[in-house]
């Protein structure tokens, strides 16, 4: 009996161990940490086509952008999608977080808007523009410009563009630095303003019907504003985590940005 009961403990902990479930063997479920309705309107069909192939994933949506990264540096979640590229580096810079991109997602479109004209060619000498003042959607702003052939830039390799590498302005435009969200109720009163997608959809602005110059990832000599899915720096090769990105980087992702967003969001990963 003795014996008997031996060989049942022995198989009991073997069969035990062979539940164990260690984090490489998992069943994938995966936290995915967002910001806003937006991502989560992107990010839903998505989870359940990949569950379709087995891998679980639970949206986390925050409402500010600090603590995605923290939480992702943590391990309290495992990915995070809401941030460009530029807003990573200044996090790692400032934070060293162990965080690295692994796939691109979209670049919000920055498009000019006009309730005075309806073509950039109607522009006339001192005529006001409207930008935002922020570092990182200034240079936005300034390429934009550049690439409607208002204004021509020599920005040196490495940063954003600033006011200061403007190197011509044929028609003397006046460009006033506002706060972002100012931008469309200026409107009225300036000659065209440059808006970030997002201010625009709060506004009623259509990217793709109502602006008069629309956004080209061509404009952009890096990925700076592309955002991005980001995983913590030991798990950049995790073949889980590569199968969400090339989930994420479809048609069917594309049909979302058309379908739901007027064309504010722009494939990143086709720059």
């Amino acid at each position: 009996m003795k014996i008997v009961r031996a060989l049942l403990a022995f198989l009991v902990a073997v069969f035990s161990a062979s539940l164990v479930i260690h984090p490489a063997d998992a069943a994938d479920k995966i936290k995915v940490a967002i910001v806003g309705e937006s991502e989560a309107v992107i990010w839903e069909p998505l989870v359940k086509r990949l569950a379709s192939q087995g891998i679980e994933i639970e949206l986390i949506n925050f409402n500010d952008y600090v603590i995605p990264n923290q939480a992702l540096d943590a391990g309290e979640v495992d990915l995070n999608a809401f941030q460009h590229y530029a807003y990573l580096g200044n996090q790692i810079k400032d934070q060293g977080y162990k965080i690295t991109a692994i796939g691109d997602t979209y670049i919000s479109a920055m498009c000019i808007y006009s309730k005075k004209i309806k073509n950039i060619s109607e522009l006339k000498e001192g005529d006001k523009v409207a930008i935002p003042n922020d570092a990182v959607n200034t240079g936005r702003a300034l390429a934009v410009l550049h690439g409607a052939g208002l204004i021509k830039l020599n920005t040196p390799a490495g940063r954003p563009p600033d006011e200061n590498d403007i190197v011509e302005n044929k028609l003397k435009l006046e460009i006033i630095p506002v706060d972002a969200a100012e931008v469309p109720s200026l409107l009225p009163d300036v000659a065209i303003g440059v808006i970030n997608g997002n201010y625009a959809l709060d506004s009623k602005l259509s990217p793709q019907k109502d602006s008069i110059f629309y956004d080209n990832l061509g404009f952009y000599t890096d990925n700076s504003f592309v955002n991005v899915i980001a995983a913590r720096t030991q798990d950049v090769d995790n073949e889980v985590y590569k199968k969400i990105v090339a989930a994420y980087q479809s048609a069917e992702t594309e049909k979302i940005f058309q379908d739901y967003f007027e064309g504010s969001y722009l494939p990143g990963w086709k720059k």
